[in-house]
């Protein structure tokens, strides 16, 4: 099956369980012929076929709840219950039971992909060193107060002019149409206080997730704007990649509760809707906008050792280190030199048609 028959079949799929922002989903398409590394953001669906096939030694491994769509720029800061700033994996749009293999493989994949510019072979063995490091001291969440300073500067450079979100956010449009029960209702749970008064804009946003509705509300609330955003969700491509049909369980929630996390208590899952707060300090970070002297290789391991809090949910760690004793030299970074280049023929099919 090539690139297009793949992409008119998962969006078939995906129609099933929700219905599509006609218009966003052709901005999408129009992302995924610019670069690379927006193509293999948009098609986590592609991934989860073509994976087991082109890195089938990686792909023989123990089972875990896995991000699926792990990538460099699936990282950002939220405020925990104590209100401290975090950092870790910001979307688990397509949560499932993977072998472990698959987040390393396509975590260092976006990195050979992306704007990163360090050693990538020493990059993608920092990603690792990060993982093995995390499962042998049973995880820990990155709280940026006392700790992980060099991360802290990374993660907080774009906080420092909180207007210009602000400005941006309070520019989106209003929406159309009256948004659909249940996302006000998921909404409504996460505001601050009841009776407040909002206004409803949709936001186009992300790349795996264009062409999903998905509804913003703002509001002024005692001296200062407050905003929560509602997606709908979908069961993972991963489901679409084994059988073409049928429908499951959203977890986005269970890897919530199970990983090794300083949860954000705005983030609720109602149904088939994802809400969270939106806020500078709580938001996906993309490479742009880290300072130009940040420590790629820092970060790097630091986004290994993150994918094993997640996967620690899952599996017991002493599972996952017997597997990684077993795998030979160098394998993480053969099999995302592998998918790369599996990645780079699809764009270039898809791009040229």
């Amino acid at each position: 099956m090539n690139i297009a028959k793949s992409t008119a079949k998962y969006e078939a799929w995906i129609a099933t369980h929700l219905k599509m922002v006609e218009q966003d989903l052709v901005f999408k398409h129009e992302q995924m012929r610019l670069a690379p590394f927006p193509f293999l953001r948009a098609t986590y669906y592609r991934w989860a076929q073509v994976f087991p096939e082109v890195c089938e030694a990686a792909a023989k491994a123990p089972h875990t709840l896995a991000v699926g769509d792990l990538h460099v720029e699936n990282f950002g800061t939220w405020r925990d219950i104590e209100g401290r700033l975090i950092w870790g994996v910001n979307d688990f749009d397509e949560a499932w039971s993977l072998p472990y293999t698959n987040d390393l493989v396509r975590l260092a994949t976006s990195a050979l992909m992306s704007s990163i510019t360090c050693d990538l072979k020493a990059g993608i063995a920092a990603i690792l060193q990060g993982y093995g490091e995390a499962l042998e001291a049973g995880g820990r969440p990155f709280a940026l107060a006392e700790h992980h300073s060099a991360l802290r500067t990374m993660a907080t450079a774009r906080l420092h002019d909180p207007e210009q979100y602000w400005t941006k956010l309070h520019a989106l449009p209003d929406v159309a149409e009256g948004p659909p029960a249940g996302a006000m209702k998921a909404i409504a749970r996460v505001m601050p206080e009841s009776g407040l008064q909002w206004r409803i804009a949709t936001r186009v946003a992300g790349l795996g997730s264009l062409g999903r509705q998905r509804y913003v509300a703002m509001a002024d609330w005692r001296g200062g704007s407050i905003a929560r955003e509602a997606k709908a969700l979908a069961p993972s491509a991963a489901l679409w990649a084994e059988d073409g049909k049928g429908t499951a369980a959203i977890l986005y929630e269970k890897v919530l509760e199970t990983a090794v996390r300083c949860r954000d208590p705005f983030v609720r899952f109602q149904k088939r809707w994802i809400v969270r707060r939106l806020a500078p300090d709580c938001s996906r970070i993309e490479l742009a906008d880290m300072p130009r002297e940040h420590d790629e290789i820092r970060l790097l391991r630091a986004m290994g050792w993150e994918t094993a809090n997640v996967h620690l949910g899952g599996i017991k760690p002493r599972t996952v280190l017997a597997d990684l004793k077993k795998r030979p030299k160098g394998w993480l970074n053969q099999a995302a030199h592998a998918m790369q280049k599996a990645v780079l023929a699809d764009f270039k099919d898809y791009s040229t048609r």
